[in-house]
């Protein structure tokens, strides 16, 4: 792996507020909430703690980052319930498990609780460290970690904030008949 490749990124509207991505070329590590300028920062802590020696270069063209934000312009358009940018996981191998089981447990338009996420893991015990993986998803919305709840039904913890987590919902829930039908 060549670790003196270059990280690109780019901010983009959404109907819930400005959206960053970065990627490089093997694909999209991170989604977030804010501005790129807000960022930062925490992009440059994030790459020390993943040994990455990449520079971070703005490239609103680069692939990996135009087809994130298309896909996800595609998704608030109410036109898409999933997504195929490939995605470039750093995280501990439970955290890349619980994401991947996001994935693939927690479809569009339904909810899943916690305790839902680790027995699909085949982890019943361990609600606690699926909660703290699912809070360190590193992409919003495409892992739709907003589609977790307590299971007492209530909202818990969101990166985004509780408003966005309920949007979400409710926009999924909306469209989820539509989509249904197509």
């Amino acid at each position: 792996m060549n670790h003196h490749s270059f990280l690109y990124y780019d901010s983009f509207e959404t109907p819930l507020g400005v959206m960053t991505v970065l990627a490089n070329d093997e694909g999209v590590c991170r989604i977030d909430y804010g501005h790129h300028e807000e960022r930062l920062s925490s992009y440059q802590s994030w790459k020390r703690k993943h040994f990455l020696k990449g520079e971070l270069v703005y490239d609103p063209e680069h692939t990996y980052v135009k087809q994130t934000m298309l896909e996800i312009m595609e998704y608030f358009e109410g036109n898409r319930s999933e997504f195929h940018v490939p995605l470039n996981c750093y995280g501990t191998d439970f955290q890349r498990q619980v994401w991947r089981a996001l994935l693939h447990y927690a479809p569009y338009g339904e909810t899943r609780s916690y305790k839902d996420i680790a027995a699909s893991m085949h982890s019943p015990k361990a609600i606690r460290a699926v909660g703290g993986a699912i809070n360190q998803n590193p992409f919003s919305i495409v892992v739709p970690c907003h589609r977790v709840i307590g299971s007492n039904g209530k909202l818990v913890g969101y990166a985004g904030g509780l408003d966005k987590k309920q949007k979400l919902l409710e926009f999924e829930n909306e469209h989820h008949t539509v989509t249904q039908q197509l």
